[in-house]
C-alpha cells in the first residue's frame, strides 16, 4: 500500500443466509471505485459471497444471536477483505477437492467453496482466533496497473 493513505469500510452482517450479498455489493463498489475490471469485480463478488456463507454457516453455526463482520482496506494497488466471525477458526489450510469423485458421487459434493475462494483471488488466508473465536479469511486482490 504504497504512497496513498488506505480506505477502510466496514459492514456487520446478520448471521442469515442471504445476507451476504450486502458484502458482495459492498465489495464490488469498492473495488469499481478502485478501478478494478469487471471481471476481476465478478471474482471478488463470488469470493466474498462463499466466504460469507462460510461464516455465516460453519463460523457462527446459523446462530442468529452473532453477527459476520466484513472489513474492506482498499490501498493504492490491492483491496483486502476480511469476512470476521465468532467460531474457532479451521486448523489447516484446504486441501485441493478431487473434482471427478465429487462429481461421481464418491464425495460430498459441497466443500468447494475454500477452493474455489483461493482461485479467484490473489492471496486468501485462514486464520483462528487466539481466544477461541474472532476467525477470519482475508482475501487479497491485486489492481493490475499495466491492464
Amino acid at each position: 500500500m504504497s504512497g496513498k493513505k488506505s480506505t477502510t469500510v466496514e459492514v456487520r452482517l446478520p448471521t442469515r443466509l442471504g445476507y451476504e450479498k450486502v458484502a458482495m455489493n459492498a465489495a464490488s463498489t469498492v473495488a469499481k471505485l478502485m478501478g478494478f475490471p469487471e471481471d476481476r469485480v465478478d471474482d471478488l463478488r463470488t469470493a466474498v459471497a462463499e466466504a460469507c456463507i462460510n461464516a455465516i454457516e460453519h463460523g457462527n453455526r446459523l446462530n442468529e444471536k452473532l453477527s459476520v463482520g466484513v472489513v474492506l482496506s482498499a490501498g493504492a494497488d490491492e483491496l483486502e477483505v476480511k469476512v470476521i466471525d465468532d467460531g474457532t477458526g479451521i486448523s489447516k489450510q484446504p486441501a485441493k477437492p478431487d473434482i471427478d469423485r465429487k462429481m461421481h458421487g464418491e464425495e460430498d459434493p459441497r466443500g468447494m467453496g475454500m477452493f474455489l475462494i483461493q482461485a479467484l483471488v490473489d492471496e486468501a488466508e485462514w486464520v483462528a482466533g487466539t481466544d477461541g473465536k474472532s476467525s477470519y479469511v482475508r482475501l487479497v486482490i491485486k489492481l493490475d496497473k499495466e491492464a
